[in-house]
């Protein structure tokens, strides 16, 4: 696959940020693979345990949760605390994803595509086969993947570069550091298709 000048620019992010470029390559492609099961299964928890809220006190949210976490019979308790769990657990992957989404649409160079490549081919709920791909981005394929690579590349560096250390500053309580990462151009928040995609 030929080297673009924007890649070699991606390139240069990774070795400024001390961030191995393949690596970082991989796993950036693995968590956006598993990205769209992961938010149906938590919006399944998130139906079934307002099911279960409804069926113990009608439609009042804050009543059956006293209810579950006060009278209901401990197996019951421990099942619902762990799906509660797991939603909280991964509520965190799926903001980290839109934070990293939001910095790439932001790039000044074909972030707005590379967004919308990352959004239709691993974000959004409907899946599209390649053709369909091609054809909602007016792209050849050959300039598709190559694009997609380059997006999946600055997507590590929004993710692993800012968006992961950005969350670790605040959970560290470090919230005077400013954002050092001058290569994205503005830090106010877009709707994501994310945040679009119905499930």
């Amino acid at each position: 696959m030929r080297v673009t000048r924007t890649m070699r620019n991606i390139s240069l992010m990774y070795e400024g940020m001390n961030l191995d470029e393949e690596q970082v390559f991989h796993k950036s492609k693995l968590l956006l693979d598993i990205y769209r099961d992961v938010v149906w299964k938590t919006l399944k928890e998130v139906e079934y345990i307002k099911d279960v809220c409804e069926s113990y006190y009608s439609n009042d949210l804050n009543a059956a949760l006293t209810y579950l976490s006060d009278f209901a019979p401990s197996e019951q308790r421990a099942d619902f605390k762990d799906r509660v769990s797991y939603i909280f657990e991964t509520s965190w992957m799926i903001e980290l994803i839109d934070t990293a989404m939001i910095k790439i649409y932001d790039y000044p160079v074909h972030g707005k595509l590379y967004h919308e490549i990352l959004s239709k081919c691993y974000i959004n709920s409907n899946t599209l086969n390649e053709h369909e791909l091609l054809e909602c981005l007016m792209m050849e394929r050959t300039s598709f993947y190559v694009r997609k690579k380059e997006a999946i590349k600055l997507f590590g560096v929004a993710l692993w570069g800012y968006a992961l250390p950005k969350y670790k500053s605040v959970l560290t309580n470090n919230f005077g550091e400013e954002d050092n990462n001058s290569f994205f151009k503005k830090e106010d928040k877009i709707q994501t298709q994310c945040e679009l995609s119905a499930y």
